[in-house]
């Protein structure tokens, strides 16, 4: 029997009981980020109207300006995950500290690492934007979690998803046995099961990056990217497209639904020196979501999923999409370095 047309939590809640050690808190758990993302996705669609567009007028833990709803959704997504039970503490993007869950309520055994409202900066020019987010286990004996307890591998997470806000809300969501798209529909106020077994292509013809950067990268995107735009003329004997959206959500999403890489690869640049994407907020579960999907994830010289945080906030070069294209480009760097 098809699962197409079951909810998210329904699915999640049957996934689990295939899970001898399951006692519903991930169900539980996801409720109220699906809670948090229907929120904000009203947010996103009303914003104008509502003045919400434009800056803050502050700054995030990265020295980057702050759009309204940074801050806003922020608030959501720390509303929503402080009501339930099973979470110990969480991590934010926006905030540049473990948030703790508030005094005399319930803790569980999860730990949540989350992005807001990823694309922000798009949100003026009505371009899609997402929230991106990671679950981890607490580590066993711990009753109040602290930053270095968040500094688990990828391959730690319990799930990872993101959603995206565009001219369909949007959540993609594994948790390790695949991944599974859910569209939400307004009127039952539910995400449905609309892309089940999401999977990435082998091989592409198109690829996503910020041309403007060029100067500035290292020799090994230069040689790969300068290969695609030589097209059937190059050595590669095949075209490509070129797609960027500046927002990474719609990227992914993109790459899973028709398959391309996407680059935010090193540069020389002083302030995105060891990268411009945050590890655990962005690059972690988006690989773990890619890989699961057939794809592949690298910095260029290693797995992104194999990465343990040194920081919270830590950032990493990112290179994720069809598999064969990723590993060619990797191969590029190991012969260079």
């Amino acid at each position: 029997m098809s699962d197409i047309g079951k909810s998210l939590i329904q699915f999640i809640d049957e996934s689990q009981h295939n899970e001898p050690s399951s006692t519903g808190a991930l169900t539980s758990l996801m409720t109220c980020i699906t809670g948090a993302c229907k929120e904000i996705a009203g947010l996103v669609k009303h914003s104008p109207i509502n003045g919400l567009n434009g800056i803050a007028g502050s700054e995030n833990i990265q020295g980057e300006v702050q759009k309204k709803l940074d801050i806003i959704t922020n608030d959501v997504m720390v509303k929503h995950l402080s009501s339930t039970e099973h979470l110990a503490a969480m991590l934010s993007e926006e905030v540049d500290e473990v948030i703790n869950i508030p005094n005399g309520l319930p803790k569980g055994n999860y730990l949540v690492a989350f992005d807001p409202l990823d694309g922000s900066s798009n949100i003026d020019v009505n371009i899609s934007v997402g929230t991106i987010f990671s679950i981890l286990r607490c580590p066993a004996g711990v009753k109040e979690p602290t930053a270095v307890d968040f500094m688990q591998a990828g391959t730690d997470q319990v799930c990872a998803g993101f959603c995206v806000y565009g001219p369909m809300t949007m959540m993609v969501v594994t948790t390790g046995n695949g991944v599974n798209g859910f569209t939400l529909d307004s009127e039952l106020g539910e995400f449905i099961l609309t892309h089940p077994e999401m999977t990435i292509p082998e091989e592409t013809a198109e690829f996503a990056v910020n041309m403007s950067n060029q100067r500035f990268w290292e020799p090994p995107v230069k040689r790969y990217i300068d290969e695609c735009l030589k097209g059937a003329d190059g050595e590669r004997e095949k075209d490509f497209n070129m797609r960027w959206v500046a927002s990474m959500v719609a990227e992914v999403y993109r790459v899973l639904t028709r398959g391309g890489i996407f680059l935010y690869p090193l540069d020389t640049k002083p302030k995105t020196q060891g990268g411009k994407l945050r590890l655990m907020y962005e690059a972690s579960p988006m690989s773990f979501i890619v890989e699961q999907a057939g794809g592949a994830s690298s910095t260029g010289l290693k797995r992104i999923m194999a990465i343990k945080p040194e920081g919270i906030h830590q950032r990493v070069p990112v290179i994720l999409g069809s598999k064969k294209e990723v590993e060619r480009l990797v191969s590029y760097h190991q012969e260079r370095y």
